[in-house]
């Protein structure tokens, strides 16, 4: 109980000590390099997934591809990426390993939320004359949006575990409290830096959950409470 009293002392102690970055600027490092990351790795995975989505080719490969990405252990790519794009370029080798490490978070939520969509909605609209385009635009991705968004929130809780290990090849954020803390013997330092990885991760979980359920169409949520009120109401008599 008392490493959990100092850790928090530490935490609000102002002055993290060894001659690491305050706080405050250690988790907008953090978040800097997770949002910045997540948003390359939308901008690459959300039209590949979509295309996947709504044509049902290269399903297969975009699993394939996926499966693989998600065993490449997190901190042996950033190391390697390091090596080929050098020291002078970590930031660089980083950012691109934590795309890596996005994509198939994404890639699967963007996909997976069109193949979600009930086909016959799909057919009413190509039965009015909407072209794929606009099936696309005003069909498929709004009511995939939940999907894409829960495939976001994984793909950020993944690159903000990742962001941790980075601080090893000295990259700040709130890694550099563990690692310098191992090194230093600080246990209150190293339990410090990890209750705040996991409360910015708890945090960022908590508000990815609230724009996943926000973004739910009303028609759908109409649905499904019209749905949930015929199963509470009591049957008929005879």
């Amino acid at each position: 109980m008392n490493l959990f009293v100092d850790a928090i002392a530490w935490i609000f102690s102002g002055e993290p000590g060894a001659g690491l970055s305050p706080i405050g600027l250690a988790v907008l490092e953090h978040l800097g390099f997770t949002f910045f990351s997540v948003a390359i790795a939308a901008v690459v995975a959300i039209p590949v997934g979509w295309l996947i989505g709504h044509t049902g080719k290269g399903r297969e490969l975009a699993v394939t591809i996926s499966g693989a990405a998600r065993a490449i252990p997190s901190f042996g790519l950033i190391l390697l990426l390091v090596l080929v794009f050098g020291v002078l370029h970590k930031a660089e080798a980083a950012v691109a390993s934590f795309v890596i490490l996005a994509i198939p978070s994404v890639l699967a939520g963007a996909y997976a939320g069109l193949e979600a969509i009930d086909r016959r909605v799909i057919d009413a609209g190509r039965a009015t004359g909407m072209t794929e385009w606009q099936i696309l635009g005003k069909i498929e991705a709004p009511l995939g949006l939940p999907l894409l968004v829960a495939g976001l929130r994984a793909g950020t809780l993944q690159v903000v575990a990742t962001v941790t290990i980075a601080a090893y090849i000295g990259l700040g954020g709130l890694g550099q409290y563990i690692i310098t803390g191992i090194a230093l013997r600080r246990i209150e330092m190293v339990l410090g830096g990890a209750l705040l990885v996991a409360a910015l991760a708890l945090i960022l979980d908590g508000l990815f959950a609230f724009i996943q359920h926000a973004v739910v169409p009303r028609g759908i949520k109409a649905a499904s409470g019209n749905r949930a009120a015929r199963r509470g109401r009591p049957a008929p008599a005879a």
